[in-house]
């Protein structure tokens, strides 16, 4: 939280640590980027680490104004850096900041990474930061945006989207990917208008996360201006949330569901698929039709990325948005998948309500559901070995065909669909999901769990 451990005493530590496994195991030549969102302090904790890493020696370059976390991602990789760090809390509420460590490929660290980082700084904590004077002479200004803009611009047809003659408009949620897509939009030719544009750090009184109801604001956007569509993206710029122009929100499994059928089906281009255990079982459908292999991975898009690198993934992603592709970066991005999204829609001129009905004609209805549970000290522990005992053989009407643990414990109930639950790894709450096939039964299923829950 900021102010609580969120100072700029512990981002120095956390940015001493970076600076050290650079030098140990990175291109330390190579330097440093540093990249912040539109958070409070993110600016002022961006220069602290920006001084700790050019106290190590290290070339340092930092943002001239706030960027997405993906494009620090995209400018780590081109320039051949030796990592970045992302001054942001992501899409968390408006009291917490965190910082964010991007390896030399272009993504989020893996765990092993992760460790070596967590390592150093044991040392840091132990040691404190060595009180070095900062090199100022190694710190310079970086235009991030318009490099990272230039490369998306190149992703998708422009004239067959002008061509269509849709109208958009754009939701940033006052966070720091304001701007960019209506700037692409007006290169071409497109109408697009944007709404949450100014900086705000309070994020408007919404947690800046691309999902109901943090969403209203677009919803009224879109009904009162008759767009064929509305454009969402969270705080940092690397999860994606959309409206349909009848202000039916499209969840992030059905944006999945729909660029992975479009890339794979439509344009026919090669991958398999990586997903997070939460995430819908349309995807499945959809990669058995067009002969792709589905992976599964643990919560987290370190695990998506780790595969991406590994493997021919065409497509990875998670349930709150997060969503890559190999043809840009092992790495989620709100923007390019916005792109992607428009392109789908004028390929197909269809709305996005039309592009989700075909998929359900063809798949079979998938309805999702999801609540996040604040919970007293022990419940969250309760639950999760509550519904991994063998007592529990239904749920409601719904008999418990198996269970799987990859992350929390999920409750697969036959052909209806699945219940899972999960202890958030950013937050202090337990996470309740589900898929059935029909909003109705989602909503039963996930108010039966949380009743129970509540009451242990």
């Amino acid at each position: 939280m900021i102010g609580d451990d969120f100072t700029f005493a512990n981002v120095r530590k956390v940015a001493c640590a970076i600076a050290r496994y650079v030098v140990r195991a990175e291109k330390p030549n190579a330097g440093v980027l540093v990249g912040y969102d539109t958070r409070e302090a993110s600016e002022e904790s961006a220069r602290a680490a920006a001084e700790v890493c050019s106290m190590a020696g290290l070339p340092v370059w930092i943002a001239e104004k706030p960027c997405p976390s993906p494009a620090l991602s995209l400018l780590v990789r081109q320039r051949g850096a030796g990592g970045g760090i992302m001054i942001t809390a992501s899409h968390n509420p408006p009291k917490w900041n965190g910082v964010k460590f991007k390896a030399s490929y272009g993504s989020s660290a893996l765990p092993s990474i992760v460790a070596q980082v967590e390592k150093e700084l044991a040392t840091v904590l132990a040691n404190g930061v060595p009180p070095l004077p900062p090199q100022r002479d190694q710190i310079q200004i970086l235009d991030i945006l318009s490099p990272y803009l230039e490369t998306i611009d190149k992703l998708v047809d422009w004239e067959r989207i002008r061509a269509a003659k849709f109208r958009f408009v754009v939701d940033p949620m006052h966070g720091a990917a304001r701007g960019l897509l209506r700037e692409l939009m007006a290169r071409h030719g497109i109408a697009c208008d944007e709404i949450r544009g100014t900086r705000d750090p309070l994020f408007g009184g919404v947690n800046p996360e691309p999902i109901e109801p943090h969403v209203e604001a677009l919803r009224r956007a879109v009904l009162a201006g008759k767009y064929d569509a509305g454009l969402c993206a969270d705080g940092d710029g690397d999860r994606i949330g959309a409206m349909d122009r009848d202000g039916t929100f499209i969840t992030p499994h059905q944006i999945f569901s729909i660029l992975l059928w479009h890339l794979a089906g439509t344009r026919g281009i090669s991958g398999d698929v990586a997903k997070t255990f939460s995430s819908t079982k349309m995807l499945d459908k959809i990669a058995e039709k067009f002969g792709r292999k589905i992976f599964e991975t643990p919560i987290g898009f370190k695990y998506i990325c780790e595969l991406m690198l590994e493997r021919d993934i065409l497509l990875g992603g998670e349930e709150s948005g997060g969503i890559g592709t190999k043809l840009y970066l092992p790495e989620r991005d709100a923007t390019v998948m916005a792109l992607l999204l428009v392109e789908v829609m004028a390929w197909h001129k269809k709305t996005l309500g039309e592009l989700v009905a075909q998929l359900h004609a063809e798949f079979g209805e998938h309805h999702y559901g999801r609540v996040d549970l604040e919970l007293k000290p022990g419940q969250k522990e309760r639950a999760i070995e509550h519904f991994s005992g063998a007592k529990v053989t239904s749920v409601l009407e719904w008999d418990v065909a198996r269970r799987e643990d990859l992350d929390g414990i999920k409750l697969y109930l036959g052909e209806t669909g699945w219940l899972l639950l999960r202890a958030s790894g950013t937050e202090p709450m337990l996470r309740v999901y589900s898929e059935t096939r029909s909003a109705a039964g989602t909503r039963k299923i996930l108010e039966h769990a949380c009743a129970i829950v509540r009451g242990l």
